[in-house]
């Protein structure tokens, strides 16, 4: 994005699950501009204000506190530092006060004008605590607006306020310690250069007193305060780092003090926590949630709609009120004769181009359903308590409940799942998380499972939930696997989340949470998958006859280029029951992207794929397509984040492998069973 020209500037703070996203996308709508932080892949959300353009409204990382603790952390950090926005709306959970004003009182201390907005303030009144904003605002010095970002109350007027404190260029006062704490800030204030600009002298002071390793970034010629540092700590018998954290909950607390009267309400979150997060129940409810989720959107109500999308829309064509529509293939097909187009070209267009990306796009409306149901499941909450559920399950392999947060994303895309891994502190936890993210199913491989479950096995039930589960074993196993390797091995590192309350979402989040992924998966479709569907087109229906090149009929294929290509390494995959050249070179073009699997099989075999599959076959490709290596744009995902050639070829290299053996091991069973 270019150099911002924009009038005036507006951070957007707070702890994550604070609403803060929800109220940024209610304040922009879709005039967002979504990119990455300079020099990292942590996602940067930029948006102008609906009602005046001329104001940008910047949707910081969620955080806890201005330390550097956290990558998040250092980027919000900096950015109030460094670009000096004209104000911050610091969005607080009021249903958890004490710990998101945490955050508020460093804010203060940035020199920057704070408005804080109240969120679920619907939510408190309905517990039964009261709160009053009047004597809250005057006690913290800064205007407190309650507001629902849910339900869009109040936004508007909390934006406003922000823009008119700016207007009247009054500064936010920074709350106040204890007397001897506040003379030592005095006195490391007092050293600091004239390069410190005023409004963050305090807050620069205060971080140097706190011995922050990055405070000296931001800042040069920053004075050695270790002097003051020793004097205070022998003065109150504790870390300079302690005092201050002590110091500020004092504030909150005691600031909180009749100004906020909390209820004795049991919230209704607790008591369906006693039931989803049970010790012996949590696990088997998990189960049968994703078992419906897979259930209703590959094989029951999905497959009504893809039928409709394979077979009408992208196939002969449907009737609709009556009269006989065309299908796509039709209407090109038509076209194409009447401007007496070459049968080559023909061929490319419809065979080719047509029939791969058609094959891709029928199987939307079951990704549109799958995305759908991930999504409530993802804004109600479930999925921040399966995360708390895991953990012990994880931990008993060697793995840390901090891997299912990338895994979560992971089930929309592998890249953004692996790119979460860098929040895990532990080397050791974040690499086994990067080397088995991509073995739970993500968008481009739904597909495939739909494609295999429909063919193959006529839509039974169980195929579709079984890859989701296939999925979570692979990880869980080699959880076991990669820790019992010395260069693995170690503790998991301890786990602490905050499970956010149970809330119903909002029609039009959902819907615009999952027409984002949607619309990635289609756009994947009308750029890379065309392209390789064209190409495996080409090298399918050329070779060379008698020395000569010439395109070859439907009969004469495993002459054509991609078939002594394919038949080179189709030996490989004998064991695992489907060593044909056109199996393999679809195994192969998933590596450029999943989508490409189901693309591939329906140029080279035309719609009779499960003639050429047993069972026990089919089920071996989808498993070993599912757990190998994923796409090339995963695995620079892989390279960026181990930052080692080494590792990333250990991660491929692993995954291919234990991909081939379990494959081997399902086809194998499968042959005694079926």
């Amino acid at each position: 994005m270019p150099k911002s020209t924009h009038a005036l500037k507006i951070a957007l703070a707070g702890n994550p699950n604070s609403g803060k996203t929800t109220l940024f996308n209610a304040l922009t709508g879709s005039n967002q501009f979504v990119g990455n932080w300079p020099g990292v892949t942590v996602e940067k959300k930029e948006g102008t204000l609906k009602k005046d353009s001329s104001v940008l409204v910047v949707d910081l990382p969620g955080i806890y506190s201005l330390s550097p603790y956290t990558l998040e952390e250092v980027i919000a950090r900096n950015f109030l530092i460094e670009e000096r926005p004209g104000g911050i709306l610091n969005i607080i959970d009021g249903t958890n006060l004490e710990r998101n004003l945490y955050l508020t009182t460093q804010l203060l201390e940035l020199g920057i004008p704070v408005v804080a907005a109240l969120n679920m303030y619907d939510s408190v009144k309905r517990h039964g605590d009261e709160i009053d904003i009047s004597k809250l605002s005057q006690r913290l010095g800064c205007p407190v607006v309650p507001i629902s970002a849910l339900k869009g109350e109040n936004t508007d007027e909390a934006i406003n306020a922000v823009m008119k404190l700016i207007q009247s260029g009054t500064a936010t006062k920074p709350c106040r310690f204890d007397g001897h704490i506040e003379d030592y800030i005095t006195r490391a204030e007092s050293l600091l250069p004239s390069g410190v600009p005023i409004g963050v002298r305090r807050f620069t002071a205060i971080k140097l007193l706190e011995r922050d390793s990055k405070i000296g970034e931001a800042f040069s010629d920053l004075p050695d305060v270790s002097a003051i540092v020793a004097e205070m700590e022998a003065l109150l018998g504790d870390d300079t780092e302690s005092v201050f954290t002590n110091e500020r909950y004092a504030f909150v607390t005691n600031n909180l003090h009749n100004a906020f009267v909390k209820s004795a309400y049991v919230s209704s979150s607790g008591k369906v926590d006693k039931i989803l997060t049970h010790k012996v129940w949590a696990l088997p409810i998990f189960a049968v949630i994703m078992f419906l989720v897979y259930y209703i959107s590959v094989t029951s109500v999905g497959t009504l709609v893809t039928d409709f999308m394979n077979e009408g829309l992208f196939g002969e064509g449907f009737e609709f009120f009556g009269k006989e529509v065309p299908g796509i293939p039709v209407v090109i097909e038509e076209a194409l004769e009447n401007a007496e187009v070459a049968g080559w070209l023909q061929g490319l267009i419809l065979d080719g181009i047509v029939a791969g990306v058609g094959a891709v796009l029928g199987f939307t409306p079951q990704m549109f359903i799958l995305f759908l149901m991930l999504s409530f499941l993802e804004a109600c909450g479930y999925m921040s308590r399966i995360a708390f559920i895991l953990d012990k399950v994880f931990r008993r392999f060697g793995m840390s409940g901090k891997s299912f947060i990338p895994i979560l994303i992971g089930t929309g895309c592998g890249v953004p799942g692996i790119m979460a891994s860098r929040t895990i502190e532990s080397q050791r936890d974040r690499r086994i998380t990067i080397m088995t993210t991509t073995f739970i199913p993500c968008s481009a491989k739904l597909p495939i499972i739909a494609l295999i479950a429909g063919a193959v096995f006529g839509g039974a039930w169980w195929v579709a939930p079984s890859a989701y589960f296939l999925g979570i074993f692979a990880i869980i196993t080699s959880g076991l696997l990669l820790t019992k390797l010395k260069i693995l091995s170690g503790e998991p590192s301890p786990f602490v989340m905050e499970l956010p309350p149970y809330q119903l979402p909002t029609v039009k989040a959902i819907l615009s949470a999952t027409w984002e992924r949607v619309w990635s998966f289609i756009k994947r479709a009308g750029s890379i998958i065309l392209i390789a569907t064209a190409l495996v087109w080409f090298l399918s229906r050329f070779g060379f006859q008698q020395n000569e090149f010439v395109m070859l009929d439907e009969d004469s294929l495993d002459g054509s280029f991609l078939a002594y290509a394919g038949s080179f390494l189709a030996f490989l995959f004998k064991p695992l029951g489907f060593g044909t050249w056109q199996a393999t070179v679809a195994t192969l073009t998933g590596l450029i992207a999943k989508e490409n699997v189901v693309g591939t099989l329906e140029v080279l075999y035309g719609g009779s794929f499960a003639a050429h599959f047993s069972a026990a076959a089919a089920y071996s490709f989808l498993a070993f397509n599912l757990l190998c290596a994923p796409c090339v744009a995963a695995i620079g995902a892989v390279r960026r984040e181990m930052n080692s050639n080494k590792w990333t070829l250990i991660a491929v290299g692993y995954q291919t492998a234990f991909a081939y053996v379990c494959a081997f091991i399902i086809y194998q069973i499968l042959c005694l069973i079926l």
